[in-house]
């Protein structure tokens, strides 16, 4: 018997509904629920243990795996089943930790799990707008403490229009992509990429989300209300203490904003705030220390992290010394690895990051292959953090889901300024070397200074820059450029980059409650001077890119040829095209598109480059009748002699011992040799032999009384 299922549907407009279903699927999980959208279809279920875990920090893992089955495909590769996740799965699961993680009791510790499966694939959603909503739902319809619902929608802007949760196609088409989260109250996350658009637009773009996400967040009280709402369950806290709460910010409070004015160095700020929590500790015997020592560091903590907001709030000055909107002492230089393609470093206060460009055919494209997506990336950017550049040791264990999203960002944020006809295959590499700091920014700006060294024609250069936000309700204080304290202690971190001309990407997570458009618009202005500041520095180190690539670089040339000659280049085997390869020391790759051939040559050498031109110049020759041309003496055969056209070499034909000159020929020597070069006239296909006929003496002057050499007589019948 199939269990009574409840069912809640959102119309999004445009014929376009999600439905929210629960009752029948994973019932042992403490929340549950199917999202809908047309054939797509997501499961999200979410436990929490009920005994606490041992850890000082609240362990959420979010799960996001799309099935191959879903979409009616097999796992690539030997293994036919799903192992680790995809880059974009990791992104999904970045983009709804963000939205969910704050609205967790800040001292809830027990271990919790919410996984989201694409169970069905439908080619006209995407299944990364529903993840949120469905999270939300499953915490909804469990007895886990959480704040109120939340959802995650993607708006895109095509033809002018604001467009929720669109198509891939429909995405092809648009100059805004974002997913955007939020409550029914306030937005709380933000990413996406633009086609340089303004700071109003996105704004817009925003509010426009915003409206969609409120009628989710209701759909789901709805669903919740009519299953029963079930009843918060309790659990353990690591208690609170008011007395002491008060006596050690009363100690440590004056001088955490003494040592927050003195504008000091990360490293030497680090070392006097620890100066000062030990010396608090100092202040408790060891057995007071044994039973709240966990509590008086999370009262040092928050002692300090009060001082340094009140030192700005109250101020206007930061950690550092800086004002509000200014922007770290910025040096960078360009071409610094003499073995790259290209090469850069930006380095902005304690900030640094290395970016080389390696440039490539089509042969080294990413390739996607997900259930979800199938293509090929052009461009793409790896970005790499290791332990050193924050000062600290540890072990790495591959690429972190960090290191994948800070990347992810940067390519978005560079990628639509690669020019349409670029012919390369473009990898960017960020190593970043110190952190402190927004370093995915410092990327983009290593990145857009290694594009222009390597000689990629970059449509415009992008800059980026990561802001922050104080606010007590009353007073607020935007900071720009801001440090990884300040990124901690914030109530707002967001991440622009753009060119001159307006916004490429963006990132925000929001920590606020009800921020009002009129603070986000004043943020993103301020965002907008600093990232023109920094673009400033860049371009007085590189004004413009590269004219061409540089002389150890390989440099590419892309020729169309018709599908049938594909065939006469590769050569049986491969061999012809293995030998050209081996002659011209080029690489060459052969595509196939539309019926043609696209043939990509890259190499370092233009001589090499030209022999394959000519190569290919030679194979598609085509005489025209009547024309004349030059040829060259290749064979001497009894009967006439094998002649290639000299521009176009390998192209031969058999020039007629009868077509060499007016009078009779006994010899093909007698007339010429080997290596002789004469010019001969095209008559097309002869069509008694049917062979190509070329002649000699068509272009000597016929002698006077000339008589036609009588033919030998033929007794043979």
């Amino acid at each position: 018997m199939i269990p009574k299922t409840f069912k809640e549907v959102i119309d999004l407009g445009n014929g376009k509904t999600i439905s929210l279903e629960t009752g029948k699927l994973a019932k042992q999980a403490h929340g549950s629920v199917v999202v809908r959208m047309g054939d797509a279809m997501l499961l999200c279920t979410v436990v929490s243990s009920h005994k606490p875990s041992t850890m000082d920090f609240f362990p959420l893992t979010v799960d996001y795996r799309e099935k191959f089955a879903a979409a009616g495909k097999y796992p690539g590769g030997f293994l036919k089943r799903e192992a680790r996740p995809s880059n974009d799965e990791i992104l999904v699961m970045r983009l709804v930790d963000r939205a969910l993680r704050p609205l967790f009791p800040s001292d809830y510790r027990y271990e919790t799990q919410v996984m989201i499966q694409l169970m069905s694939h439908d080619e006209n959603v995407m299944p990364d707008a529903l993840a949120g909503l469905a999270a939300s739902t499953a915490i909804q319809l469990s007895d886990i403490p959480f704040e109120y619902p939340i959802s995650e929608t993607r708006v895109a802007r095509i033809n002018g229009e604001f467009v929720i949760n669109p198509s891939r196609a429909e995405i092809e088409e648009a100059d805004l992509d974002m997913i955007v989260g939020a409550s029914e109250d306030s937005v709380s996350m933000v990413e996406g990429e633009m086609d340089e658009v303004s700071e109003e637009e996105m704004t817009e773009a925003i509010k426009f989300a915003h409206e969609a996400i409120k009628i989710q967040c209701q759909a789901q009280r709805r669903l919740a209300e009519a299953v029963g709402k079930k009843e918060t369950r309790a659990y353990e806290t690591t208690g609170k203490d008011e007395e002491l709460e008060a006596k050690i910010l009363d100690a440590a409070y004056q001088k955490c904003y003494d040592i927050a004015k003195e504008s000091l160095g990360k490293h030497e700020r680090t070392e006097k705030f620890g100066e000062i929590k030990e010396e608090i500790k100092g202040l408790f015997t060891e057995e007071e220390l044994e039973e709240y020592g966990k509590l008086v560091g999370k009262y040092f903590d928050s002692a300090q992290k009060k001082a340094v907001r009140d030192l700005t709030l109250k101020e206007k000055v930061r950690l550092d010394g800086r004002q509000l909107d200014e922007i770290r002492p910025i040096w960078c230089e360009t071409d610094y690895l003499p073995s790259t393609h290209g090469s850069s470093i930006f380095t902005r206060g304690e900030t640094q990051a290395l970016a080389t460009v390696t440039l490539g055919t089509s042969r080294e494209a990413n390739m996607i292959d997900t259930p979800t997506n199938s293509g090929e990336e052009t461009f793409y950017l790896h970005y790499n953090f290791p332990p050193f550049c924050t000062g600290e040791a540890y072990p790495i264990r591959g690429t972190s889901r960090r290191e994948i999203g800070h990347g992810n960002l940067a390519q978005r944020a560079l990628k639509g300024m690669i020019p349409e006809d670029c012919p390369y295959t473009v990898r960017v590499v960020s190593e970043v070397l110190e952190s402190n700091g927004s370093s995915s920014m410092a990327t983009v700006c290593s990145g857009t200074m290694a594009l222009m060294d390597a000689g990629i024609q970059l449509k415009q250069p992008v800059s980026g820059i990561a802001m922050g936000l104080i606010t007590d309700g009353e007073d607020y204080a935007v900071l720009s450029d801001i440090l990884g304290d300040e990124d901690h202690l914030g109530d707002m971190d967001f991440k622009v980059t753009g060119t001159e001309n307006g916004i490429t990407a963006c990132q925000m997570d929001i920590k606020v409650k009800g921020l009002s458009h009129e603070i986000l618009i004043n943020a993103l202005k301020q965002a907008r001077e600093g990232r023109l500041h920094i673009l400033n520095k860049l371009t007085e180190t590189i004004a413009q890119p590269n004219a061409d690539v540089k002389a150890h670089a390989p440099k590419i040339i892309t020729r169309t040829i018709p599908g049938d000659y594909i065939g006469a280049l590769i050569g049986p085997g491969g061999k012809n095209i293995q030998e050209l390869q081996k002659a011209s020391e080029t690489t060459i790759v052969i595509n196939e598109v539309d019926e043609q051939g696209v043939v990509e040559i890259l190499g370092t050498s233009q001589e090499g480059i030209d022999m394959v031109l000519q190569k290919l110049d030679a194979m598609l020759f085509k005489p025209e009748k009547g024309s004349v041309y030059e040829v060259k003496v290749i064979k001497i055969l009894d009967f006439g002699a094998v002649v290639e056209y000299v521009e176009a070499p390998g192209n031969e034909v058999l020039l007629h011992i009868s077509e060499l000159a007016w009078e009779r020929t006994n010899n093909v020597t007698d007339i010429v040799n080997l290596g002789d070069i004469i010019d001969v006239k095209y008559f097309g296909v002869d069509p008694r032999t049917r062979k190509e006929k070329v002649s000699r003496k068509a272009l000597i002057q016929k002698p006077e009384n000339f008589k036609k050499p009588e033919r030998k007589n033929d007794n043979k019948k």
